[in-house]
This record gives C-alpha cells, sequence and structure tokens, in this order.
C-alpha cells in the first residue's frame, strides 16, 4: 500500500485552519442587526451539533480542579468572542481584527512565565518583538491620535483569549484533551443562555443573519474538533497548533476577495508581520504542551 501524500493529521490541521478562517470572516456578517453578545448566544445553538462528536470523554474520576480550571476556560474564551464580536461590529477591518486578535499567544506566554516559571524560547522571543512591531503598525493614526480604534477594541479579545489558553493549558495537566474540549465548548451554554436573556432581542432578526450566526458557532467548535482529530491521528502539537492559529492566511485573502475590504501597504505589512509572530509565538519548546486558540 502507497504512503499518503499528506498525513492525515496534517490533513486535519488544514480543516481547523480552514474552520477558524470562515468563521473570523462569518463574524463581520451580523454588522448592527443584533448585539455582539446575541451573536455569542445565538451561535452556541450552533455549536450544540459537535458537544456529540465526542464520546471518548471520561468524567468518571477526573480531577475536579482540571474540570474547574477548563469551565473557566470556556466562559473568558465566550467574553472574548462577545469583544472580538464588538470590535468588528464597530466597523473593524476582518483583515486587521482577524490578525491582531490571533496575537493572543503572547497573554498565554506572558502568563506560563510569570505564574508557571516557564521560560520563553529564541524562537517566542522573536514572536514577541514582532508582535509589538505589528501592534504599532496597526496603531498608526493619520491623524496623530495615540491609540487607534481598532487596537483598542482588540486588545481585550486579545487578552481573554490569552488567559483563555493559559487555563486551557494548565486544565490539560490533570485532564485528558477529550474531556478538556468537551467541558470547554460545554459551558459556552450557560454563559449563551445568560447573554440571551440579558438584553431585549429584535423584533425580527434577518434569515441571513441568523443563518451567519448558527454557521459561526459550528465552524467555530468543528475547528475544535479537527484540532483534536489532528492530535489524535500522530501529530505533533509543535506543527499543529502554529499551523492552526495561522487562521487569518484564511480568512484575511476571503475578507479583501469577498467583502471588498480595502487594506493599504501599512496594513499588509501589518498583517504579515502579526502571521509571522502568531507562528513565532505558538512554536513552543520549552512551555511543553500547547495553548489551544481561543474561541478561537
Amino acid at each position: 500500500m502507497s504512503k499518503q501524500l499528506i498525513p492525515l493529521w496534517l490533513q486535519w490541521t488544514f480543516v481547523s485552519m480552514f474552520s477558524w478562517g470562515i468563521w473570523a470572516v462569518l463574524s463581520k456578517l451580523p454588522g448592527d442587526a443584533i448585539t455582539a453578545g446575541q451573536s455569542q448566544a445565538l451561535s452556541t445553538l450552533g455549536m450544540l451539533p459537535m458537544l456529540f462528536l465526542w464520546k471518548r470523554a471520561a468524567f468518571r474520576g477526573a480531577s475536579t480542579r482540571g474540570l474547574l480550571l477548563a469551565l473557566a476556560g470556556g466562559i473568558v474564551s465566550c467574553l472574548g468572542n462577545v469583544a472580538y464580536y464588538d470590535a468588528l461590529a464597530r466597523g473593524g477591518k476582518v483583515a486587521t481584527v482577524v490578525s491582531l486578535t490571533a496575537l493572543y499567544p503572547l497573554v498565554t506566554i506572558l502568563l506560563a512565565i510569570l505564574v508557571l516559571r516557564e521560560r520563553l524560547n529564541r524562537v517566542q522571543t522573536a514572536g514577541m518583538v514582532l508582535s509589538f512591531v505589528a501592534i504599532w503598525l496597526f496603531n498608526i493614526q493619520n491623524d496623530g491620535g495615540l491609540w487607534s480604534a481598532t487596537v483598542v477594541y482588540a486588545l481585550l479579545p486579545i487578552v481573554l483569549w490569552g488567559l483563555s489558553g493559559f487555563l486551557q493549558k494548565v486544565a490539560t495537566n490533570h485532564l485528558s484533551a477529550d474531556t478538556a474540549a468537551v467541558i470547554y465548548l460545554a459551558s459556552f451554554v450557560p454563559v449563551g443562555i445568560y447573554l440571551a436573556l440579558r438584553e431585549p432581542w429584535p423584533d425580527a432578526i434577518p434569515a441571513s443573519v441568523s443563518v451567519a450566526v448558527l454557521a459561526m458557532g459550528f465552524f467555530l467548535a468543528f475547528g475544535n474538533f479537527a484540532m483534536l482529530a489532528a492530535f489524535a491521528r500522530g501529530g505533533k502539537a509543535a506543527v499543529i497548533v502554529p499551523l492552526g492559529s495561522l487562521y487569518p492566511v484564511v480568512a484575511v485573502p476571503v475578507a479583501v476577495l469577498v467583502l471588498r475590504e480595502s487594506v493599504g501597504l501599512r496594513e499588509i505589512v501589518g498583517i504579515v508581520i502579526a502571521l509571522a509572530s502568531v507562528a513565532a509565538l505558538s512554536w513552543e519548546t520549552s512551555l511543553g504542551k500547547q495553548s489551544p486558540p481561543p474561541g478561537n
């Protein structure tokens, strides 16, 4: 039997990258038809089918600490999603917001250094420097302002997703990846219910918006499933996670070609540097297990 040209773990990694890229673009479509919180609540319905795909989760005898950490990681990730949707609803370009928020591994790594006393490797150090360069490029204002609105609104999801990644990283020290993933996604349900009841809904939601938001939830959850499938088929975390974190490679071209977003030279350079930073920050050699993408 001939050897596969592309290993199964790599195929699943590409599926994960594609799924998250589609999710990132779909997040722009609701616009101001519903609020960011309502987008998160409604998208939870699109995630529900994926919860039934994990049948290998082991809850009997599972670490209580690990379960609580995975639960907290999911809740924080939900809040990061809301902040991300809000940044797009305020008029942020998908190409720039996606590339900026994909820098969340910077926060995860910094927390690992400060809390777990882990060390930064050379590649991650270079990635940290590149991340600040990218933020500076996105932050340059023609009118001389100190902070651009895009950077300000992108900071919250970066921090929340980074914290979520750290919590999930610690959780997987006590739980299997399958169990942690189920708890992580299941936590979206109570948060979604709370967000749904928190504020009045519009009298009518366009069908196109409803479909887009449900698809957002599905592609977000399917990306998580695809990454677990890649791990289960023998792929190395040091390769899978950096590739999965590069979902802006899918989202940015789609935003430019389909949403007709205009991207200037400075933004192009910033996007390229941000993507390089994401790959470098995710390339762990001394931190052990990789932090899962948020929400992302």
